[in-house]
């Protein structure tokens, strides 16, 4: 999905955290020194996107008949990485290849649906939205706006019959094919990024149900909407507290311009990490990458945790320790990579790896190509 680091927002809301190291439930009651090393750490280490988001969101292009490797290079993706189910693209890449997919289709979808969505009806729903009082006006607003765009499904605001839970639902119109069961979730994507935004803070989700099967290769679904994902369901659909439908609009035209800029690859950063152990405990580990990266009892210990409850939270998250851990090196290896200014074996070093044969085993099985291939590959696609 669409992940790339930004400032953090200009109108914090009271009471909200204000950095990685703000004290929430899920490290209650950790030391002091362990919150200043937190806050001190450098910036996180960026997340790389799964090759799985690059296949998707060249559906449309494909669908039309467009030149898939010609555009793929124009955003510095190597075609052959799509031949690779593990493989990874940076932010920065998969940003540029959005950039193109809009300047090519003029379409805000890529080509995904049966008729084109017109380039400025996001910006649109946006200016509609950020004049109502309340999250449930805006989003009616904005949904309102899209249903004079879009015919093969239509977007809607659901009450649960105790009224406890609210969903966007979209109702399909058309056949479930690969474009259009993206179309879907890309969709509903943006949605959960402009209510975020809208209301200045994250709105926690009970669950993401998508129409589309689960997916074979890796996926980042499940991290950007940081909740259970149903595949397969009848209608794609976000789900949360009815209770955030009272939440007032706290944006207003003076930041719409730089919001407009960002999106669609950076809806959802500014309020995704900081409740989350696991995005923690990854910018900890980010400025010890070069030593000796610290065992889950280490970990535990340092939080004021047992191994045992620094498992449980983590597994409620849905992430594991050693995951976390091979992320991190894999996301900074991938970015390192992109360097020609550094070799195999400074990669390796900077990674705290001793040997670079080391190095070149945990990368392959992190990507399923070697390091010096991986490079090779990146630079075919410049």
């Amino acid at each position: 999905m669409h992940i790339v680091a930004t400032p953090a927002h200009r109108h914090p809301v009271p009471g909200m955290p204000r950095s990685i190291a703000a004290p929430g439930p899920a490290l209650a009651g950790t030391a002091g020194t362990v919150m200043t090393t937190l806050a001190a750490a450098p910036a996180p280490a960026r997340h790389t996107i799964a090759i799985h988001h690059v296949q998707q969101i060249v559906l449309g292009v494909r669908r039309l008949g467009g030149d898939i490797d010609a555009l793929l290079r124009r955003a510095a993706i190597s075609p052959a990485l799509l031949a690779s189910p593990t493989a990874r693209v940076t932010q920065d890449q998969y940003a540029a290849l959005i950039r193109t997919l809009r300047r090519i289709t003029r379409d805000e979808l890529w080509g995904l649906l049966s008729r084109p969505v017109p380039p400025g009806v996001f910006a649109q729903a946006a200016s509609a939205m950020i004049h109502c009082a309340t999250l449930e006006e805006a989003i009616q607003a904005g949904l309102r706006q899209y249903r004079l765009h879009i015919g093969d499904f239509t977007p809607r605001l659901h009450r649960s019959d105790d009224g406890k839970t609210v969903s966007v639902q979209l109702q399909a119109h058309a056949p479930a094919t690969p474009c259009h069961v993206f179309a879907e979730s890309t969709f509903v994507f943006h949605a959960y990024g402009l209510i975020n935004w809208l209301v200045a803070r994250r709105v926690p989700l009970a669950r993401v149900d998508l129409s589309a099967s689960a997916p074979k290769g890796q996926t980042d679904t499940e991290r950007i909407f940081n909740t259970t994902v149903r595949y397969g369901q009848p209608c794609t659909a976000l789900h949360f507290d009815a209770a955030r439908l009272r939440l007032p609009v706290m944006q207003d035209a003076t930041g719409l311009g730089e919001f407009l800029r960002e999106a669609p690859h950076k809806l959802l950063v500014r309020y995704r990490d900081n409740s989350c152990l696991a995005e923690r405990i990854r910018l900890h580990l980010r400025s010890h990458l070069d030593d000796e990266l610290p065992s889950l009892e280490q970990m535990a210990q340092m939080l004021r945790l047992t191994p045992q409850t620094l498992r449980r939270r983590l597994r409620d998250e849905g992430r594991g320790y050693q995951n976390i851990k091979d992320n991190l090196r894999r996301d900074v290896a991938i970015g390192m990579l992109e360097r020609s200014d550094l070799s195999l074996q400074q990669v390796a070093l900077r990674l705290g790896f001793s040997e670079p044969s080391t190095f070149h085993r945990a990368f392959k099985k992190w990507t399923g190509v070697a390091p010096g291939e991986y490079r090779q590959l990146a630079s075919a696609g410049s």
